[in-house]
């Protein structure tokens, strides 16, 4: 055994196997899997491995592509072929106009991807499946390409090729420990020796926390228990001249697909069961769990309804065995946080399907630091302190129980809440707040005109329009007010903060006290990889100088480890997170500045505290730091309070509003201000697959300002011209927002990608943002969208068209 290699991967399952070859493919052959059984003898064994193209978004829908590809290739290898029925397709059943339209808009965002889906009529679906009834049923989405494949021989095939490279694979060989030395290198300790490695990678499966709690991490991932079980032959199928296509159902919460002349049928049901909360035997190896179908009766019901030939057929096998899932059902695939070196590939609940793709796209993140895609929907850091073990469990139960239906546009589901709360929430609720979810915090969503008022779920314009119309309203022309919780809050000192601020960003960053910035920081590769509000404070008695680094709430962890990543050992800068002890109140308005000056001393007017300016004052009683910015497009200030100080400010502010009629507004409004102001949404519009030329952040860069991260590979970038440019649109429709992911066409051809959109209130508009062909950048140039299957016309606009000038902004 080598004592000495670049990477180690533990665990010999899907992910393991995947990553371990795609690393060689991007050029690492110096690396090593290390199993503590044999290989596949996980959870990957007992998988139903299903295949399909289907996905919640655009990266998912890529390395679904990729595996499919993949799995091609190597089930096309003369020399060692595997099973794969590639082809079988599939149909993805739906009761409700709200779920077609739902598979309308997935099919428009995977044609961007070059896969194509088809949209049918229950008819059709009885057609092309036989065994199935066309009661209680509309139709379906159908995947062509779905299909199955043999899980032991893929994984071998995948180490095979590997080992090929020059990779070496380690069976029997359990970690016994990791250790972590100064510059920041591993030892992986086994029971036959230690290997030293620059990187470890975490492809555990179900036994993911033992070895994560060997480097001292706790990763957001539970096993559920989930049954399937094999019939005996049908006659239909074995004399049907064709293979069965696979079948999901999100009427009944079952799947089958053929197996032999027979079916796999298995379960998701309500009664479900977690599994190894408590610990996991270290025996529990190619091992089941006891078999339990009285829990799946009432969904082995709705299968029978919809295919009665079930009733007829005989049970060959049951399989009942333990599968991952993390908070919000997706992977855990990229850098683990707070820790160097160290990745992982875990939480893979359809792990055989996918897990060709998020091999590869981890294997590119070790090794250039970035995938072709921007990951951010499998990143680990998306879920920051509050994804504990309890929490962990309540999501994966309830995203169990929805397998199949996906989530509709403003759907925040009520498990695990409230995750993160700050003093305001109860107060908030009692006034009528609906709230919605980001990073675990409850963020008041909008107002509700009446205690029993609930919106549909749907992708068209729903029952909230005139509500948030009416939060708009109010603020546009009196005054607003809302609390933004859980806003990344960075705290930076040191005498070198500031050159080290403008290392980190791609534009000028201000550098006097009482001021603040917008910049945007970049990737090695030239990519935009955050964005963030500098704010400069001067000594005082509640701190030295210091800079606040402010970003998305979603960013908390993700930023720090990219910021604590670049510190250079002659720097004197200390970060320090601030995140989870302030919470802002945003006052905004053209009466903002008069409540402002009622509750707080000082002079406010626009010659004492013009835009972009910062200062410390007291709001009633309650210390707090004001920044004159705005994401709404009026005047507006962002107040930034102590947590323990929070209520106070607040009533303070509420006083002083009574005389202007203020009211509450919530992240609905912002969003559709947001959009009429060419303001852009971190990790929606801004990604990192594109660079800020081509996200039309111009003047935010200056390539003669020096060095600073990701300039070099900008410069080349700029030199080759621009693949897509972000632009501003107007949708021709009143019926719906645009979604992201939909796709722009131009004569029958994809020539761009939504990333937002929302109904400008101000502007009577229908906006939306998407990158699309350079030609087509030119305000004026006209596509047209598919908005959930139907096509309407799509107009580029210059940005920001309400108040072009930012004189609302200045007050």
């Amino acid at each position: 055994m080598k004592s000495r290699t670049k990477v180690v991967v533990i665990g010999g399952g899907i992910a393991g196997c995947s990553t371990l070859y795609h690393l060689t493919r991007e050029g690492w052959t110096d690396v090593v899997l290390v199993e503590r059984n044999e290989l596949t003898s996980g959870t990957t064994w007992h998988s139903a491995a299903q295949v399909t193209n289907f996905g919640m978004n655009q990266t998912m829908v890529g390395l679904k592509t990729h595996s499919i590809n993949l799995y091609k290739e190597l089930a096309e290898d003369p020399d060692y072929p595997i099973n794969y029925h590639h082809g079988d397709g599939g149909i993805r059943l739906a009761n409700t106009p709200e779920q077609m339209q739902g598979y309308h808009h997935f099919a428009s965002m995977a044609r961007g991807m070059d896969v194509h889906f088809e949209i049918i009529d229950a008819e059709e679906c009885a057609r092309r499946h036989p065994l199935i009834s066309t009661d209680n049923l509309l139709g379906g989405l159908w995947d062509p390409l779905d299909g199955d494949i043999d899980p032991a021989q893929l994984c071998q095939a995948l180490a095979r090729r590997a080992r090929k490279a020059g990779a070496e694979v380690y069976r029997n060989t359990p970690v016994t420990g990791l250790t972590q030395h100064k510059d920041d290198t591993w030892t992986v300790h086994t029971e036959h020796g230690d290997i030293d490695c620059d990187i470890v990678v975490n492809a555990c499966g179900y036994r993911v926390n033992e070895v994560g709690g060997m480097m001292g991490v706790h990763h957001p991932v539970a096993s559920m228990e989930h049954q399937y079980f094999l019939t005996e032959e049908i006659a239909a199928i074995r004399e049907a001249s064709h293979r069965m296509p696979l079948l999901r159902c999100p009427i009944s919460d079952y799947y089958c697909r053929q197996e032999k002349n027979g079916l796999l049928v298995g379960f998701y049901e309500q009664d479900c069961k977690t599994w190894g909360m408590d610990g996991i035997d270290p025996n529990f190896v190619n091992a089941l769990c006891p078999d339990d179908l009285d829990r799946v009766t009432n969904v082995l019901e709705g299968a029978f309804a919809r295919m009665p030939a079930l009733m007829e057929v005989g049970i060959h096998t049951i399989v009942n065995g333990p599968i991952t899932y993390t908070i919000d059902g997706a992977p855990l695939v990229g850098p683990i946080p707070g820790r160097r070196n160290a990745f992982c590939i875990i939480g893979l609940r359809a792990g055989l399907g996918e897990g060709g793709g998020h091999g590869w796209l981890l294997a590119q993140q070790i090794v250039h630091g970035e995938a072709c895609y921007d990951t951010w929907c499998l990143d680990p850091r998306r879920f920051t302190g509050h994804a504990n073990v309890e929490l962990t469990a309540l999501k994966s139960i309830e995203d169990y129980q929805n397998e199949f239906r996906f989530h509709f546009p403003h759907e925040h589901r009520p498990a695990g809440r409230p995750a993160k709360t700050t003093p305001l929430t109860p107060i908030l609720a009692a006034e009528g707040a609906e709230f919605m979810v980001v990073n675990g915090w409850e963020r008041v969503d909008y107002i509700k005109p009446t205690p029993d008022f609930h919106p549909s779920l749907r992708f068209s314009l729903d029952e909230t329009f005139d509500v948030v119309a009416a939060e708009v309203k109010n603020l546009q022309h009196n005054v607003g007010l809302a609390e933004v919780s859980g806003f990344n809050r960075l705290e930076i000192t040191g005498p070198d903060r500031h050159s080290f601020l403008d290392r980190m960003m791609c534009g000028t960053v201000t550098k006097r006290d009482g001021r603040v910035g917008l910049g945007y920081l970049l990737n090695h590769h030239g990519m935009v990889k955050a964005e963030a509000t500098i704010a400069n404070l001067p000594a005082s008695d509640r701190g030295p100088a210091r800079a606040w680094y402010g970003s998305a709430a979603a960013s908390e962890y993700h930023d720090m480890d990219w910021l604590q990543a670049h510190l250079r050992d002659d720097e004197d800068v200390h970060i320090r997170s601030l995140t989870n002890d302030q919470t802002i109140l945003v006052l905004a308005g053209p009466k903002s500045r008069d409540i402002l000056s009622a509750s707080a001393r000082g002079d406010w007017s626009r010659e004492a505290f013009p835009w972009l300016s910062v200062r410390e004052c007291f709001v009633g009683f309650a210390p707090a730091t004001v920044l004159n910015i705005s994401f709404s497009g009026e005047l507006a200030y962002e107040i930034h309070v102590p947590n323990a100080s929070l209520y106070a400010a607040y009533l303070a502010l509420r006083k002083a509003g009574e005389n202007h009629d203020m009211t509450m507004f919530g992240a609905r409004a912002v969003e559709s201000m947001r959009m009429e102001k060419g303001f852009l949404h971190w990790k929606a519009d801004l990604i990192t697959e594109f660079d800020p030329f081509e996200t039309s952040l111009n003047r935010f860069v200056k390539l003669d300002k020096g060095d600073f991260v990701g300039r070099n590979a900008l410069i080349k970038r700029h030199e080759s011209g621009p693949q897509k440019k972000l632009v501003s649109l107007k949708i021709d429709t009143i019926k719906a927002p645009a979604h992201g992911g939909a796709s722009l066409m131009l004569g029958g051809k994809v020539v761009g990608t939504i990333t937002s959109g929302e109904w400008g209130h101000r502007t009577g508009m229908n906006l939306a943002y998407g990158f699309v062909d350079p030609e087509l950048s030119i305000p004026g140039s006209k596509m047209q969208l598919d908005l959930c299957g139907e096509i309407v016309e799509a107009e580029v606009i210059a940005p920001s068209p309400y108040d072009p000038d930012l004189s609302h902004v200045r007050g």
